[in-house]
């Protein structure tokens, strides 16, 4: 064993724990975020004549104009620069931005069974820090059509991801909206009619998108999981480390058991990265399995569940169905993950495992492509 290599193993492997014992230890912190734009959210409230819209959402990127369909990041927007500048208002005069532009910010908006928006009130909700986003309450109300037709909802595609949220306990409702897409068609009396199985199905896909194409880190883990050895017992007690580690903090971070400071998320994207070049490293450098590589992984594994956490928190949780949305949305990654380790065995191993070389020009470059990306992640997600 290289010295040099002693050292650096031991030292990502002391972080690997601590950050098991950091996502135990920060238990009553403040909500999670994500650095980039978080979708936005809806409360919908439906009487027999009225409709009542609360909403959430950073209006900067509305009033910017940003197409969120091709950024999730504003500094990589063509409008950055008017974005920029509309962060830069204060409070008040933000909330002038919006009334001026109303005209032009309902054309965005999508209604069925229902007459036009009204705007109502603007609440700007003061955020000092302007490296995150600010939010915005728009309170907006509009008459029902005769009837007792149901309401829909939603917006343009261009202005991201939207999350209706309708009633409360266990009839409520809560979609994730994307690409332009309407809510299911919401009542004006009793509970939106949605089957588990048809919820049961929404979140399975909606995890195993989080996965791919979406999930380029957990892609990069897993890969790096796979390329440790051919054999499957290796690889079937990581996945499992791993699944079960992830398992429990989706679990609890959902539950808002495990909440993390909006100021340190960065270390846990940091650690994340961490994990994807220790894995890749050790392939390398040590690929014989020992109790220390599963428990590596198994704490890398709790970090990862709170990032999985992060993305179902934004799909607006089933409220009334928690526990399948949650059991769906798992499988939904797991069939990711096997989707990534079944590509890998058809591409890779099936055609060049049992050759000599596969070690040398497919682990070894694998293996050094992979932990290089995770490095450069760790230190952009560190220091940029």
């Amino acid at each position: 064993m290289i010295e040099p290599f002693k050292s650096l193993s031991l030292m990502v492997s002391r972080i690997a724990v601590m950050s098991s014992a950091m996502v135990f230890t920060l238990i009553f912190g403040t909500a999670l975020l994500a650095h980039e734009l978080r979708p936005a959210v809806a409360k919908v409230e439906v009487s027999q004549t009225e409709l009542k819209i609360e909403i959430l959402v950073a209006v900067e990127t509305l009033l910017a104009g940003i197409d969120l369909t091709e950024i999730i990041d504003t500094d990589e927007a063509p409008e950055a620069a008017t974005y920029d500048a509309l962060r830069g208002l204060d409070d008040d005069e933000l909330a002038e931005n919006v009334w001026a532009e109303w005209p032009q910010l309902l054309t965005d908006f999508v209604l069925e069974g229902a007459e036009v928006l009204r705007l109502m009130n603007v609440e700007v909700i003061p955020e000092p820090n302007l490296e995150l986003p600010r939010d915005t309450k728009l309170f907006m109300v509009a008459n029902l059509s005769e009837g007792s037709v149901p309401v829909r909802f939603g917006w343009s595609a261009k202005n991201g991801g939207l999350v209706v949220r309708h009633g409360e306990g266990d009839d409520a409702y809560a979609g994730f909206l994307e690409g332009g897409g309407l809510s299911l068609p919401l009542p004006r009396s009793g509970a939106v009619e949605e089957s588990p199985t048809a919820v049961f199905w929404r979140f399975v896909i909606e995890g195993f998108k989080h996965i791919i194409p979406k999930g380029l880190d957990h892609i990069l883990f897993v890969c790096g999981l796979f390329l440790f050895s051919l054999s499957w017992r290796p690889l079937l007690s990581q996945i499992t480390a791993f699944t079960l580690a992830h398992t429990v903090t989706l679990g609890l971070a959902t539950l808002s058991v495990i909440t993390i400071p909006a100021a340190q998320i960065w270390l846990v994207e940091a650690l994340i990265a961490v994990s994807i070049a220790y894995v890749a490293i050790e392939n390398i450098w040590r690929p014989k399995l020992g109790w220390w590589r599963i428990v590596v992984v198994f704490g890398f594994g709790l970090l990862h569940g709170i990032g999985f956490a992060s993305v179902l928190g934004d799909l607006g949780l089933a409220q009334g169905q928690f526990v399948l949305s949650l059991i769906a949305f798992n499988i939904g990654v797991e069939g990711g993950q096997l989707a990534v380790i079944s590509i890998g065995f058809a591409t890779l191993a099936l055609p060049f495992g049992k050759s000599h070389l596969y070690r040398l020009y497919v682990v070894i470059p694998g293996s050094t492509a992979i932990a290089l990306v995770g490095l450069w992640w760790a230190f952009e997600r560190t220091f940029l």
